[in-house]
């Protein structure tokens, strides 16, 4: 028995300081966006002082959002685990393809319900409905890259957490960081008019072939919708507001700390000012084009009309929905660029299949990227990565038949004015679950 607890503690301790590796790297933000400007300072264009002095604007307005985010998070673990018995960057960190298209691990359950008006949580994630801006302060610009963060104005967010006192955070690998700045592209994709179009091109098609499929949705018995890979939550959020109980599953606390914020903390639209292109120097037209200012949300989430039961949980899908509490409960999946992050296609299909009613519905739209093609050498990283047309075979052959398909043309969180546009020929597919008995009778 004491084994077992040891070995339980050691397990949440290792958890624990991948989630502080996390919010270490967000942490180190500005000042890793700091050095970055360094670096270019040596260059001699004469207007480039003006242009890092709007730069370092524009990372102190990103890092209060950053470090205001974080105040409302509320760690869904004892952050004082991560003395037990385990030394600093023992375990790589688990969130490796948050980046990939451009997703990836908290294990352990988060979920977090949110209704019109006010924010419900369960277990983990903030709920806090006070102003995030409350009691500000002005504070001194080396301060930026410590405990407290100002925006450009000079404002100063909530006093911190313990678990956010700077001697208890992490150094971070650049490449941490980087995940950082992916977050923030993330967030225009999914919470700024700005990402408006790319949203048409990946979620309108899902949300009219919804709204196809279930015509006569029952407000007192709603449909309930399974959407893996739920990123930021945007889609999990609109297929809410069509009318049915919509859950959003995702696997990295990346992007589950920002869509808790997000979708629990915000009070108007347009809330908050980021400035997602500041680090991207290739393909820009102009400075002004680098430097723009991007408002979001472009609604609010809690007056969107969402459906009660909507929620947000975070965990690995395949340990989460291969519990037999989920055998047969869903009446649609909805996948969005994210079939190819599994190891294993085909585990994935198993369960989407084993967890949809007779009947049932899987929309997907993505491509075949296949995020662990290139771990190469490392034997807990296998991948694999079939052709769009074996997949297709694969799904079939777990007892579903086609509804329809097609190609669908779009981009994955592209800035629309920089000179090189990257795009995805997607697979669109609808595949519906045959019941048991016509399964049987066709074999």
């Amino acid at each position: 028995m004491r084994n077992d607890f040891i070995k339980e503690r050691l397990e949440e301790a290792l958890e624990v300081k991948s989630l502080r590796r996390i919010i270490s790297a967000y942490l180190n933000y500005p000042e890793a966006a700091e050095k970055d400007v360094e670096r270019f300072e040596r260059l001699l264009l004469s207007h480039y002082p003006l242009k890092f002095q709007s730069i370092r604007r524009c990372i102190s307005t990103n890092s209060f959002f950053i470090f205001n985010m974080l105040q409302a998070f509320e760690p869904p673990l004892d952050m004082s685990l991560d003395n037990f018995g385990c030394s600093h960057f023992e375990q790589p960190p688990s969130d490796r393809n948050v980046c990939s298209h451009e997703s990836a691990a908290a294990k352990g359950l988060i979920a977090n319900e949110i209704t019109t008006g006010e924010v419900h949580t369960e277990g983990c994630l903030g709920s806090d409905t006070g102003s995030c801006l409350a009691d500000q302060e002005n504070c001194k610009t080396d301060e930026c890259c410590r405990n407290h963060v100002s925006d450009s104005n000079g404002n100063v967010p909530l006093s911190s957490r313990d678990w956010l006192d700077p001697s208890l955070q992490f150094h971070v690998p650049l490449v941490d960081v980087d995940k950082v700045r992916c977050i923030i592209r993330n967030i225009v994709r999914d919470w700024a008019a700005e990402g408006q179009k790319e949203r048409d091109q990946c979620y309108k098609p899902i949300l009219k072939e919804l709204n196809s499929l279930f015509p006569n949705r029952s407000s007192e018995s709603p449909p309930a919708c399974l959407v893996p890979g739920a990123g930021l939550g945007r889609l999990a959020l609109e297929i809410s507001c069509l009318g049915f109980v919509s859950q959003g599953n995702e696997f990295s606390y990346y992007m589950m700390i920002c869509s808790s914020f997000i979708l629990n903390q915000t009070e108007t639209a347009g809330e908050w000012t980021i400035y997602p292109w500041i680090h991207s120097n290739c393909n820009s037209l102009s400075d002004s084009d680098q430097l723009r200012p991007v408002s979001i949300p472009d609604i609010h989430p809690a007056s969107a009309g969402i459906t009660e039961g909507f929620s947000m949980c975070g965990g690995d899908f395949v340990e989460v929905y291969s519990n037999p509490s989920h055998v047969g409960v869903w009446d649609a999946v909805v996948t969005c660029f994210f079939i190819d992050t599994a190891h294993n296609i085909i585990e994935y299909i198993e369960i989407i299949s084993r967890i949809l009613k007779d009947g049932g519905v899987w929309i997907n739209l993505g491509p075949l990227l296949y995020h662990f093609a290139d771990m190469y050498g490392q034997e807990d990283e296998m991948s694999i990565e079939l052709s769009l047309e074996d997949v297709k075979r694969v799904v079939l052959n777990y007892g579903f038949e086609v509804v329809k398909e097609s190609t669908i043309e779009t981009t994955y969180t592209t800035n629309p004015r920089s000179m090189m546009q990257n795009r995805y020929f997607a697979a669109f597919w609808t595949m519906r679950k045959k019941s048991a008995a016509v399964e049987k009778h066709s074999t």
